[in-house]
C-alpha cells in the first residue's frame, strides 16, 4: 500500500456509517431516501442508521422531510466548495497531462471572465507548437473553442452575444450569428471548435466541462490548422471524451 492509497478497513466505524449514509443520499438526489431504504443500502441496522443520521441532522448535512432523508445545505456547500472557481485548476491538472500525452498537442483549461475566456491551466506538449497563450491570459470568448464550449452550455441567449462579439477584433468580421450557429453545433455534438479565427493558423477543439449540466470551465487541444482536418477532430473529439470522462473528479462531467 503507498501513502496515497486508503486503509483496506476505517479506522472509525461511526465515521464509515456517516459517509456510507451521505453516499446513498446522494445517489438518491432531491427525493432522498426512507430509513428502511437506507439501512437495507448500508447494510446497517436501522436504529444504528437511525442515529448516525440524526447526528447528520445535527450538522445540517441532513434534511428530513416527510419521513424520507436527503442531503442538506452543508453537504451541498461541501460540493461546491470542491468545484470553485479557485479550485478548478488543480482539479483538472491531470486531465490536462494526459490528454496532452494522448494526443501530443497543447492543452488549455479556461473559465469564463466576462466576454472573454481566461487561461487557468495549460499543458505543452513534447514537440513545439507556436502558440501565443499564458496562464492568466485572456481571449474573446466568441472566436475561441473554449469560449464557445462554454457559451453552448451556459444559459445565454441570441440577443446576448453582441456583447461578446463587440470584444473581437473588427477586422475578423465576427457576425452574432456565426457564433451563434457555432454553439448550436456545439450543443448538438459536445464540443466547439475555431479554425483560424483566435489566431492565424491555429486550430482548437473546446469542450465543456459541466457542474450539474452547466459549464463551469473548459478543456481546449490546439494545433496548427494544416493538422486539424476532419478526420483529426474526429479522432480528438474521442480522446477528449476518454480521458476527461475518466479523469473528471465527480462532481464534474462533459457533456453526454
Amino acid at each position: 500500500m503507498n501513502a496515497e492509497d486508503p486503509p483496506a478497513k476505517s479506522p472509525v466505524e461511526a465515521i464509515d456509517r456517516a459517509a456510507l449514509l451521505l453516499v446513498h443520499l446522494a445517489e438518491a438526489g432531491p427525493e432522498g431516501s426512507s430509513l428502511a431504504d437506507l439501512a437495507t443500502l448500508t447494510g446497517l441496522h436501522k436504529a444504528t442508521a437511525h442515529r448516525a443520521l440524526q447526528a447528520l441532522r445535527h450538522r445540517d448535512f441532513v434534511d428530513q422531510v416527510e419521513g424520507r432523508y436527503r442531503l442538506g445545505t452543508v453537504a451541498a456547500r461541501l460540493g461546491e466548495a470542491f468545484t470553485a472557481e479557485a479550485h478548478l485548476a488543480p482539479l483538472l491538472h491531470p486531465a490536462l497531462v494526459a490528454l496532452s500525452e494522448r494526443t501530443h498537442e497543447l492543452v488549455h483549461a479556461g473559465v469564463l471572465e466576462g466576454a472573454h475566456v481566461r487561461y487557468i491551466d495549460k499543458v505543452e506538449p513534447a514537440r513545439t507548437i507556436r502558440v501565443w497563450s499564458s496562464v492568466g491570459g485572456t481571449v474573446p470568448a466568441a472566436v475561441s473553442a473554449m469560449g464557445r464550449a462554454l457559451l453552448a452550455f451556459t444559459d445565454v441567449r441570441r440577443e446576448q452575444l453582441e456583447v461578446f462579439t463587440r470584444v473581437v477584433d473588427p477586422a475578423l468580421e465576427v457576425s452574432t450569428r456565426h457564433v451563434w450557429e457555432t454553439l448550436e453545433q456545439a450543443r448538438a455534438r459536445g464540443c466547439a471548435t475555431e479554425i483560424r479565427e483566435n489566431e492565424p493558423g491555429i486550430a482548437c477543439l473546446g469542450m465543456p466541462v459541466l457542474r450539474s449540466g452547466r459549464a463551469v470551465a473548459a478543456v481546449s487541444v490546439t494545433a496548427p490548422a494544416e493538422r486539424m482536418t476532419s478526420a483529426r477532430i474526429e479522432e480528438l473529439h474521442g480522446l477528449m471524451r476518454e480521458e476527461l470522462s475518466e479523469l473528471l473528479p465527480a462532481p464534474l462531467s462533459i457533456p453526454r
